[in-house]
């Protein structure tokens, strides 16, 4: 494990896997650096890139400062860069694509940027779910109850009832409850204020070469956001993985990330 220290003095905890040119992997809401999507992607991208995964504040071995503003994750996310020499290609995923979209719009020193179905709301429908699944959070957090704030999250998500009531008894279930207290996060990475609307205004603002990708398995709830974030930023490039899902293989993903970042 590595350490950097952002800018409030948080300390954030790193990876580091692979050689060539660095590559930071930013994930989505409950996961970290050892639980989700980041240890295959890095295996896999590990042979054309150094690539450095980090625990988002409050996750992991990271620390956490109070109090939080979205700022603090982008001057994360610049701290990791920092220390990877000062410039690199970044994949974001989920709600990890909304944050590192906004650190694109603030000239953080990434050189190409790959997304990943940014979970955007593209409809009135969606906002006014997001909103409801925000007041669910944030109450189930005021009052200690972590596994809830959890559940709100997959329900949200699209989980049947019965799958939840499945997974709150499944072993990693103790892993999503530690990590909870920073969904609000992810949300305020989203848009929390305005139903995680896609802001085109931020994505105007994106001077690097991006690329987005969804699944074709997908739900437009997720497709839908994509096709607007590529069309919002300049030039973006706009892929479909055949067959994927929200959850996508990291041997479907990768070689394509490897081609974009070359």
């Amino acid at each position: 494990m590595n350490t950097v220290v952002s800018a409030d003095g948080t300390s954030i905890a790193c990876s580091v896997a692979g050689s060539g040119p660095a590559v930071v992997l930013v994930d989505g809401a409950l996961c970290h650096r050892r639980f989700g999507p980041a240890p295959a992607l890095a295996e896999q991208l590990a042979a054309h890139h150094t690539v450095w995964t980090y625990d988002r504040r409050g996750r992991g071995d990271s620390g956490d400062t109070a109090p939080f503003a979205v700022e603090r994750e982008i001057e994360d996310l610049a701290a990791v860069i920092t220390a990877a020499g000062g410039s690199a290609a970044v994949l974001g995923v989920s709600s990890g694509a909304a944050l590192a979209l906004r650190a694109a719009a603030q000239g953080v020193g990434i050189s190409r940027l790959a997304v990943y179905e940014p979970p955007f709301s593209a409809e009135d429908g969606q906002r006014a779910r997001f909103a409801q699944y925000v007041a669910e959070l944030d109450a189930a957090l005021a009052d200690g109850r972590r596994g809830d704030a959890v559940a709100a999250l997959m329900t949200f998500a699209g989980m049947p009832a019965e799958l939840l009531d499945g997974l709150r008894a499944a072993p990693m279930w103790p892993a999503f409850e530690a990590v909870a207290p920073t969904l609000p996060y992810d949300a305020a990475a989203l848009g929390v204020h305005g139903g995680a609307a896609v802001p085109g205004d931020v994505l105007g603002r994106v001077a690097v070469p991006t690329l987005v990708v969804d699944g074709g398995a997908s739900p437009e709830s997720l497709r839908a956001p994509a096709r607007a974030v590529a069309a919002a930023v300049p030039g973006a490039e706009y892929r479909t993985l055949a067959g994927q899902t929200h959850e996508v293989a990291a041997e479907v993903l990768a070689p394509e990330l490897v081609k974009f970042f070359a």
